[in-house]
């Protein structure tokens, strides 16, 4: 499965993006699919994953929304009310299996930079 993210920018605080992750996998829909990202200096941390549902980490709950497309064999997060906090490498995975680790997904795509002013 290869995975190809999009969508990052600069943006000020209190902007919007969305981000988008196409992949290839003609079995995409039978993939959970994740959202991480990795600040400066930080670990790799989830951000958002959806398979039969949905989950979010605490931090963006009520600002980001996952969704997918099936038909189209992409994946995007919804980013609203950014904050300078938010800026981060943004990562799209495919996995198997529900999980907010990222060890337990298989796939991943390149990243996307999204920076966030004050």
């Amino acid at each position: 499965v290869q995975l190809q993210a999009s969508g990052g920018g600069l943006v000020q605080a209190g902007d919007s993006l969305r981000l988008s992750c196409a992949a290839s996998a003609g079995t995409f829909s039978s993939y959970v699919m994740g959202w991480f990202r990795q600040g400066p200096g930080k670990e790799r941390e989830f951000v958002a994953m959806i398979g039969s549902g949905t989950y979010y980490t605490n931090s963006v709950k009520g600002r980001f929304t996952i969704s997918r497309d099936n038909s189209k064999n992409t994946v995007y997060l919804q980013m609203n009310s950014l904050k300078p906090e938010d800026t981060a490498i943004y990562y799209c995975a495919a996995g198997k299996s529900v999980s907010t680790t990222p060890q337990r997904y298989d796939y991943w795509g390149q990243g996307t930079q999204v920076t966030v002013s004050s």
